[in-house]
Parts: structure tokens; sequence; C-alpha cells
């Protein structure tokens, strides 16, 4: 059987795939099984921040895989510990706690927010306000934190304590934030929502609302983050810092891993037993994250910055192109004339480059390694299809 046809015959059909088959892959590269390259502008949906097989990368995963590959949380792993330590050295915060995925990190920032109210106001403050057009992940619960109502819907009952406000809308969200209220929940660029960015003075009086009524600011950093707009956190970008921050995507640079930042705030909230992950800080994925962390220095952020700013410049200047969002490598085109995202993207990947929708957007997280040369030849594949459209 073909792989597609093996797909089609066991796999649950929860994805309208590409028609692409990955067989392999270096930087920012993909090679089909028939040997056809293209230049990648989605990492994986903002996983692979360092590519495909990427050799440092790969030697420090190899390393630990042949050392040690898991262990339960019930025992002390160097990886582990490693990771955290630079988490915290990096960002400022003061604990992490590690899942596996965005989701699970952001259902982690949620109980941890509603346990710190607990712990200080008792029963009764254990709302989360989130914003419209936001997404936090597929569990029922980090489904229910999602303000698009497009996915409130077949899984039903959703799970109680969230309230929605416009994004931007200060005054709302200030009635919002009563005393029932423990956490405000914000990505500050809205990846899935089609790659909108929050104003910074919006979440600067956000954070100050926050910090006034002692609820807590939840960043959902986990396509933010790890250096995707050009800073390590994305939140740096605006001048705040929250006091629960989650991470995933690009932190394992190509394995699962989720983390929630705690500042010093809510750095004591769990305790003992009260949260918890089979596979959470599994050694081989921290090698992974130690390596990228090692790789994200100053330099290396500079540059994504001005590669960011590069890209955007090309995709301005493109035909049929009326705007482009996002900060660093993190990008969003809004089309005009009638185009429609989805049929350039599926046009795009017939002439070897590959790119994302967001909503009505073409969205781009390409590897943060990629090179001005491949930023051209990605480009000008999307130039060549934008023109004949």
């Amino acid at each position: 059987m073909t792989t597609k046809e093996m797909d089609a015959a066991y796999i649950a059909h929860t994805y309208g795939r590409n028609d692409i088959v990955a067989d392999h892959g270096k930087g920012a590269i993909l090679t089909d099984e028939e040997g056809r390259e293209y230049v990648d502008f989605t990492s994986g949906i903002g996983v692979n921040c360092l590519g495909y097989c990427d050799d440092g990368w790969v030697q420090a995963v190899c390393r630990q895989a042949a050392t040690l590959s898991h262990v339960s949380n019930l025992y002390y792993s160097r990886p582990m510990a490693e990771l955290a330590k630079l988490l915290c050295e990096k960002t400022g915060c003061q604990k992490v706690f590690f899942g596996n995925s965005g989701a699970e990190a952001n259902e982690g920032a949620i109980k941890a927010a509603r346990k710190y109210s607990f712990d200080h106001y008792g029963k009764g403050r254990s709302t989360i306000v989130s914003l419209k057009n936001s997404f936090h992940g597929r569990t029922t619960t980090t489904l229910s934190a999602t303000g698009q109502e497009v996915f409130h819907q077949f899984f039903d009952p959703f799970t109680e304590g969230f309230v929605f406000v416009e994004a931007g809308d200060l005054a709302a969200a200030s009635a919002a934030m009563d005393e029932t209220v423990c956490g405000v929940m914000v990505e500050f660029i809205q990846g899935e929502g089609g790659v909108v960015p929050l104003e910074k003075e919006y979440v600067q009086a956000l954070a100050g609302l926050c910090r006034e009524r002692d609820i807590l600011l939840i960043a959902d950093e986990v396509q933010t983050g790890v250096g995707r707009t050009g800073t390590f956190l994305a939140q740096e970008q605006f001048g705040v810092r929250a006091d629960l921050t989650t991470l995933a995507k690009g932190l394992g640079g190509g394995l699962p891993i989720g983390a929630v930042l705690f500042g010093e705030k809510t750095a004591e909230t769990l305790g003992l037993s009260q949260h918890g992950s089979t596979f959470g800080g599994n050694p081989i994925a921290c090698a992974g994250g130690i390596e990228v962390m090692h790789r994200l220095d100053e330099a290396f952020l500079a540059e994504v910055r001005e590669k960011g700013e590069y890209l955007k410049e090309k995709l301005a200047a493109l035909p049929h192109v009326e705007g482009v969002t996002g900060l660093g490598l993190m990008l969003g085109v809004t089309l005009g004339d009638g185009l429609t995202a989805r049929e350039v993207v599926a046009a795009c990947h017939k002439r070897g480059a590959m790119f994302l929708t967001a909503k009505e957007k073409i969205r781009l997280l390409p590897p943060l390694v990629i090179t001005r040369e491949e930023i051209d030849r990605g480009a000008a594949v999307l130039e060549q299809v934008l023109k004949e459209a």
C-alpha cells in the first residue's frame, strides 16, 4: 500500500491533508517521496524552529536517546532540570512545569490560575477572561477557553468558567474583570485567528488592570514564544511580564513538549500531586529543548528580526497583497481581488513552496534558520502564483 492509501485506511480523518508525502528534510527544505523539494514556510506549524534535522539538535537528541529515553517524574533527571534552569534564566520566571503540548500547557496554566485564586480568596473566584478570536487548544477545556464560536460545537457540554471580550476593548475587559475572575488569558498575536497582533497600549493597560485587582495575566505563547517573533518571548516587545506563560511548538525543536512558566507571584501555587504528566519532562524532548535554548542567543534573535523585516517587505511588494501583519517570522498576508488564501497555498505547493492559512490569510511560520536565499526562492514561487491568479 502507498502512504496515502494507508493513511486513508487506518488514520482517523481529522485533518485535511495537503497533497505532499513528506520523506526527509534539511534546514528549510522538505523533500517528498518522489524526490521533489519544497521551501517550507510552515516548520510543522512553528515547531521545527531549527529546521529539519539540524546537526547539533540531531546529535543532542541521539546522545540522550542512547543514554536515557524515559524515566518517571517520581525520579530526578538531568535534562529536565537543566532545561528548566535555562528557561528561568532566559525569562526571569521562577519555576517550570513540563507537559507535552500547547493544549496541555494551557490547561496547566488555567489550573494554576484557579489554584492561586483559591489559595488567596477561597471558592467562587475561578472565571477566566479570554479574548474573542483567540485559540488556546483542542482539549475540551482549552476549546472552552477559545474565543471563536466555530469551535464551540459537537462536544457539549463545554467547561464552564470562561467569558469573552473583544480584543482591544479595554472598557469591556475591565467590566468583565469582576470579583469572580482569577485570570485573563491572551495571545499577543492571535495566530489561528488570522495573525492579528494586539496593540501594545492595550496589552499594557490590561496588565495594569490585572495588577490592580490581583488577577493573573496568562500569556499563551505557544506559537509566539521561543524566538518566533524575534525575542524569546513576544511579551518582551509588549512591555509586560505575565504571571503565567505557556510554551510548546518550537521549544523541543521538533519533539513534543509543552511548558508552563511561573512568575514570582505564582511560583509556589501548584504543590505535591496537584498536577502531573506521565511524559512531561521526557529526557529526549528536553535534550532537544536544551539545544534550542543554547542556540537562541541574542545574535540569533537579531537575525530572526532582520529576516522577518526582509520577508515582510518582499511579501508587501507582491501583486494582490493588501497587507502583511505579524512580528519576526510569524506573518500573515491579506489578499485582495477576490483571491482566497487556500487556493493560492495549494497552487504554491504544486510549484515547490509550502505555506499555511489562518482564516482568510496566508500564514508564514518558517524555520528560524531559514536563509535569505530560501526566502527569495519561496517568495518567487508565491509571486509567480499571484501573477497568474
